[in-house]
């Protein structure tokens, strides 16, 4: 195959579409867009929502709540998958995200107090829920918030 001998795929071409250019086109006269009207004018741009200057329904409908931008988003494990580790380990975020208990570390790891736990650990998170840490140190093991 030579530089010449080259064409595109039959069919993924498409000629463009000449408007306005005599009646026998059949695009002539009013190219297509019918007699007058806001949508034969030019520059006719409706923006998005626009119902023609009736009250636009995101604004007849009632705003409600916000989105507080400066709220944490925290991960959350239960004590009863920290049964997943060996007896006497020491448990921080990066274990759990390894582990794959936490999906992302996100702005912390909370650990809360859904279940039971059998083994000694020693577990390092941003936050614990008294449940938590009450069931964590029931066993002998240490929960220290970082």
């Amino acid at each position: 195959m030579k530089l010449h001998e080259l064409a595109p795929a039959a069919g993924s071409k498409k000629d463009v579409k000449r408007i306005g250019r005599g009646p026998a086109s059949g695009q002539g006269k009013t190219a297509g867009k019918g007699h007058k009207g806001q949508k034969a004018r030019a520059g006719r741009g409706m923006r998005p929502g626009f119902e023609g200057g009736q009250m636009p329904l995101q604004r007849r409908l009632p705003k409600r709540g916000f989105n507080n931008i400066f709220a944490k988003e925290i991960a959350t494990v239960n004590v009863s998958a920290l049964n997943a580790f060996e007896d006497g380990a020491t448990v921080d975020v990066e274990a759990l995200v390894n582990a794959g208990l936490v999906k992302k570390a996100l702005d912390g790891v909370k650990v809360l107090g859904n279940g039971e736990i059998s083994k000694k650990l020693t577990v390092k998170a941003n936050a614990f829920s008294d449940a938590a840490k009450q069931k964590i140190e029931a066993v002998g093991g240490k929960a220290e918030v970082i």
